[in-house]
């Protein structure tokens, strides 16, 4: 009896085993299924959204997005990442803030820079290189392909159906042969044959295509150019390694940091002083200086010189397509040779322009105390050369001549293709102008210009700081207010920032700090000129409108 009990109750067990492995292997495949109709579910979607951005390409629309996106992102790994010391802390309004100026390689900062550690410097390293202007120029040389190969397929459908119907390939037929050729269908120069057009079609696709493999090889050899030089320098020089020893900052996490950022334009450095701790190493202020300007203003006439070699030394179709027509391949930093020369003149010009101001102005200044002849010269240079975009400093902008500043202002508001002889751009302009006019026109006479944004944006932030303004007019002053906000719609970074010793009240619990003049401003301030760095990287897509309140 206690037998036949105890074989009911294993069977028993064993029943319910094998039942519980039968459900858990049931409810695996359930499972299993479940999440493959998910995948599958995502991924339509995705598909979907992908070919919605390609045949409503809106290339302002898509910036917005994926910077906004970006610092988001970039604010939650900063968030989830510790400082490098325990007792720092710092508020969300500030880290996003930082994102942002990351991201929009704006340099501003709340935040001094030696608080983050190693980890954190990474993540806005990495914020830089794709939030800079190359990264997302060649984010969108991959859409303008895609776009173009979606267009060539709808085409051979279209063309498909028409040839299997007779009436519609004569109808077809009047018509072209009563317009004559349509202006749509010459590409470089080609009018003829189906062969050719569809040739002519083939080149610009494959002009595309070698252009973004040119960009994307020219940002890896200038970083990687750039890092291993710095991380040399900083070996080998014993003031400069020495400084790192002291901050304990490494030699490998600064190279990279700092490449990324001036490559980038970025402005930031992982030290608190930026490069003012460096100035006397003029050798590294030289290597800087061909980074700061290969990745920004120079770099449309690079790229063109680049072309040109390799057509030379490969004679490929697609480089010489590329020089020849460079309006059709539609990216905006490749532009036609004497437009390209001229850019190189007025850079040049500017940075001359600037360099003998400031020796004239400075020469004998704090700012340039105890440097000999030649560590003057390089580091006048320096300042002249980040002025435009990069915002890297040796010294205190506080410091200068209020001349000089106006000057730095100036520098900083004029755009990164700036020439002697303006050019137009219609990168971003629609292929039917007339449609355009009539439903862009009233838009376009309503805009305001570029210097009326910027003093919207002034009056607002002299709002949201009308308390301290007062109570605080020597640093609160309009001036460094309206060079703040310039800075800041320039995506520069320079900032004249903030002394206790210029306070007309002394509280005894101020206490300076190495980061810009906005990390003394309010939230509602801070918030502020988060927009206008958002809108000063968007700038390009808003030069043409504003006629009928044109100021400037």
């Amino acid at each position: 009896m206690e037998l036949s009990s105890l074989s009911l109750t294993f069977q028993a067990l064993m029943a319910c085993l094998y039942y519980s492995l039968w459900m858990a292997n049931a409810s695996r495949h359930w499972a299993k299924r479940r999440c493959s109709r998910l995948c599958e579910l995502l991924r339509r979607h995705f598909t979907r959204l992908y070919r919605f951005l390609l045949s409503h390409y809106n290339p302002l629309c898509i910036r917005i997005i994926y910077l906004f996106s970006i610092s988001s992102v970039g604010l939650l790994v900063l968030k989830s990442l510790k400082l490098k010391q325990p007792s720092n802390s710092a508020r969300d309004i500030d880290m996003f803030f930082m994102a942002v100026s990351a991201a929009t390689v704006s340099s501003m900062s709340t935040v001094e820079m030696e608080v983050f550690s190693n980890s954190q410097l990474v993540v806005l390293a990495i914020l830089m290189l794709i939030g800079g202007e190359l990264f997302g120029s060649m984010l969108g040389l991959q859409f303008r392909k895609e776009q173009l190969k979606q267009q060539a397929m709808t085409k051979s459908c279209v063309e498909s159906v028409a040839g299997s119907s007779p009436d519609i390939k004569d109808d077809q037929f009047e018509m072209e042969s009563s317009a004559g050729p349509d202006p749509d269908r010459i590409e470089a120069g080609m009018v003829g044959s189906q062969s050719h057009l569809i040739d002519s079609k083939d080149l610009k696709y494959n002009a595309i295509t070698y252009l973004g493999y040119v960009v994307m090889g020219y940002l890896l050899l200038m970083h990687v150019g750039g890092f291993v030089s710095v991380m040399v320098y900083m070996s080998l020089v014993t003031s400069a390694r020495t400084v790192l020893k002291d901050k304990g900052i490494g030699i490998l996490i600064f190279s990279f940091f700092t490449t990324i950022s001036s490559f980038s334009n970025g402005g930031f450095i992982p030290t608190n002083e930026n490069m003012l701790v460096f100035k006397k190493n003029s050798g590294l202020l030289l290597l800087i200086i061909p980074q700061v300007l290969l990745g920004n203003t120079m770099f449309p006439s690079c790229l063109r010189l680049l072309l040109w070699v390799l057509k030379s030394m490969t004679g490929r179709a697609e480089f010489e397509y590329m020089l020849k027509n460079s309006q059709e391949i539609g990216y905006f930093h490749l532009l036609p040779h004497l437009s390209s020369l001229l850019l190189v003149a007025t850079v040049l010009l500017f940075v001359v322009i600037q360099l003998v101001f400031f020796c004239a102005m400075e020469w004998h200044s704090e700012a340039l105390s105890g440097m000999n002849f030649y560590q003057k010269v390089i580091g006048a240079l320096f300042l002249s050369v980040n002025s435009r975009h990069a915002g890297e400093s040796i010294a205190d902008i506080s410091s200068l001549s209020p001349a000089i500043l106006v000057l730095f202002a100036i520098m900083m508001y004029l755009p990164s293709h700036t020439s002697f002889m303006p050019f137009k751009h219609e990168r971003f302009a629609p292929t039917n102008q007339d449609k355009a006019k009539k439903s862009m026109g009233l838009l376009k006479s309503l805009a305001v210009s570029q210097l009326t944004h910027l003093a919207i944006f002034v009056i607002l932030i002299c709002i949201s700081e009308r308390k301290k303004i007062p109570e605080d007019p020597l640093n609160f002053s309009v001036f460094n207010i309206v060079i703040e906000v310039v800075s800041a719609y320039g995506n520069v970074g320079f900032s004249t920032g903030y002394s206790c010793s210029r306070q007309l009240k002394h509280d005894g619990v101020c206490k300076d700090a190495w980061y810009g003049f906005v990390g003394r401003w309010s939230d509602q301030g801070k918030l502020i000129l988060i927009f206008v760095m958002f809108f000063g990287r968007l700038k390009k897509y808003n030069m043409r409108g504003g006629k009928a309140w044109k100021l400037n």
